[in-house]
This record gives structure tokens, C-alpha cells and sequence, in this order.
């Protein structure tokens, strides 16, 4: 438990059920694990839509439309990438917000980049944050970090929010 009593993904998902907000996903090196932690919070239909799991490129093109372009240039672990995927999910499934997340969770290292480097993107109408972080060599704790850093980055941007509707 996290102070207030609730974890990150609760009091995430309270903010966004009270600004009548939905959320959506695309993950790639956590597989799953961000919708995961958003559904296990009871009520969760209130705000969140679903999730892509793009762990091949052809899917992050195919269905989250990243361009060829940004993964040759690039690669699939960038914050171009990240910043492609959450925009192309948040369009996908119309939704307010969504996060996305694309790293190396482990053990050998891809495309030059180390274990646990770990970009996160928030796409809104708004505009589009994104975020790095280096975590460790353990997979399924480089899992875990990265989850709770994406839900970090939402929660920071529904705390300097405003409570009405995004446009």
C-alpha cells in the first residue's frame, strides 16, 4: 500500500472515473502488465477502454500506425517510438488519454540498447509527455517499474490537471 491507502493505479483510477476521462494502452515490454494493474481496480470500465499489446514492430505499425520511419530512424525502444505508439492507441480506441510503454525488460540486451531502458508516453489532446527511465537487470522487477512509472507520469498530469472534461 502507498500513502492515502491506495495504491497508484487506484487513486489514478479515481481521478479519472470523477473527470468522467478514459484511458487507454499500448505496451510492449511489460506484455500486459499496465492493463493489468489498471483492471484490478474494481470499477475500472468507468475509464479504462482496453489495450494493445504491441511486442512485434509489424504490430506497433500495423495497428498502432508507428511509422516505418520512426522505427528505422530510431528504433522500437525511443521516445519517438513510445510517443507514436500512445498517440496511435489513444486514436484507436478514442479515448482521452494513454499511456504507452516500450523498453528492454531483459536479460540480453536489443537494438544496442541496455536492459531495463524503459521509455513511457502520455498522449492527451493536449499534447504528449515522455518519459526515461533506466531501471536494473531483473525482468519481471523492470516489468514492475516501468507500470508504476507510467502510472507515476499519469497521476503527475491528472494532479496539475484541471477537473473538467479535456477537450
Amino acid at each position: 500500500m502507498e500513502p492515502h491507502g491506495l495504491d497508484r493505479a487506484a487513486r489514478v483510477g479515481m481521478e479519472l472515473k470523477k473527470r468522467g476521462w478514459r484511458l487507454a494502452v499500448a505496451e510492449s515490454c511489460t506484455g500486459g502488465l499496465l492493463g493489468h494493474r489498471l483492471t484490478n481496480i474494481p470499477g475500472s470500465s468507468a475509464y479504462f477502454l482496453g489495450g494493445v499489446i504491441a511486442y512485434r514492430n509489424e504490430i506497433k505499425v500495423r495497428i498502432l500506425n508507428v511509422r516505418q520511419e520512426t522505427l528505422a530512424r530510431f528504433g522500437a525502444i525511443s521516445a519517438e517510438t513510445a510517443r507514436e505508439m500512445a498517440e496511435g492507441v489513444r486514436r484507436l480506441f478514442h479515448a482521452d488519454l494513454a499511456l504507452a510503454i516500450t523498453g528492454v525488460a531483459g536479460p540480453d540486451p536489443e537494438e544496442g540498447k541496455p536492459v531495463g531502458e524503459i521509455y513511457i508516453a502520455l498522449a492527451s489532446p493536449n499534447g504528449i509527455w515522455t518519459r526515461q527511465i533506466i531501471v536494473g537487470s531483473d525482468r519481471q522487477e523492470n516489468k514492475a517499474l516501468a507500470v508504476e512509472a507510467a502510472l507515476e507520469l499519469l497521476e503527475a498530469m491528472l494532479g496539475e490537471g484541471s477537473s473538467r472534461k479535456i477537450p
